[in-house]
């Protein structure tokens, strides 16, 4: 069996991994928790009762974290000239088009999050095989892909998150940093789950939220008690 480490064994002595945790005191677990020198990633992993294989069982969705996700979001907008400036404007990282889809096939792919425009998704639907695995293929239910590429930026700026169930039927998003307060990650986790809960296909039977672990980029997961989400 392997040894535990000090940091592993502080962690253990702060909670219990076998008891649930209303959302609130999850937070505030993960952040007593977290040891490491650097601001991590808050994640909160939410498994539903739905079978992704099935088209009308696919859970994707917008949120607008009310505190934002602490992340600078690399955004890069594929637009033409006229829609140039507007972008830049807002505040992305990167615009352009043919220069940027030539980097992009050869290999350059460090942003967080593409946006582009209507009239270009068929330039840009050739990234597919790149994009596609990469969860960076701009996607009209998303709001990536649109006529207000200003507008897009300066949500997914200001903390706009996508998130879609995995083939496991999971659905893992950031909620924020351990550097903030328990209460905004608690009210960050609690619009993801509302956003969820409203997402449930028709099709789905049984248990939607089947549960919820909130951890953090280094730490063990904190199980959330479903019956006191109200959702």
């Amino acid at each position: 069996m392997a040894r535990l480490t000090k940091n592993q064994k502080t962690a253990l002595a702060k909670f219990d991994p076998n008891k649930e945790y209303t959302l609130s005191d999850a937070a505030r677990i993960v952040k007593e928790i977290t040891t490491t020198k650097f601001d991590a990633s808050v994640d909160i992993d939410v498994r539903l009762g739905v079978d992704p294989k099935k088209s009308d069982q696919m859970v994707r969705g917008i949120v607008a974290l009310p505190h934002g996700t602490g992340k600078d979001v690399r955004v890069l907008v594929l637009c033409t000239p006229d829609k140039a400036q507007e972008a830049k404007d807002a505040g992305a990282d990167h615009v352009g088009l043919d220069d940027y889809i030539q980097k992009i096939e050869g290999g350059w792919v460090d942003v967080d999050v593409i946006i582009t425009m209507p009239a270009v998704m068929a330039k840009v639907g050739k990234l597919g095989k790149i994009l596609g695995p990469r969860n960076l293929m701009p996607n009209p239910k998303s709001g990536t892909v649109t006529m207000e590429v200003g507008k897009a930026v300066k949500e997914i700026k200001s903390g706009k998150i996508d998130f879609k169930v995995d083939k496991y039927g999971i659905i893992h998003t950031s909620v924020g940093k351990v550097s903030f307060s328990p209460e905004k990650l608690t009210e960050n986790a609690q619009e993801v789950l509302q956003t969820i809960a409203k997402l449930k296909p028709a099709s789905s039977k049984g248990t939607y939220i089947k549960s919820v672990t909130i951890s953090s980029t280094m730490s063990k997961g904190v199980a959330v008690d479903k019956a006191t989400l109200g959702v």
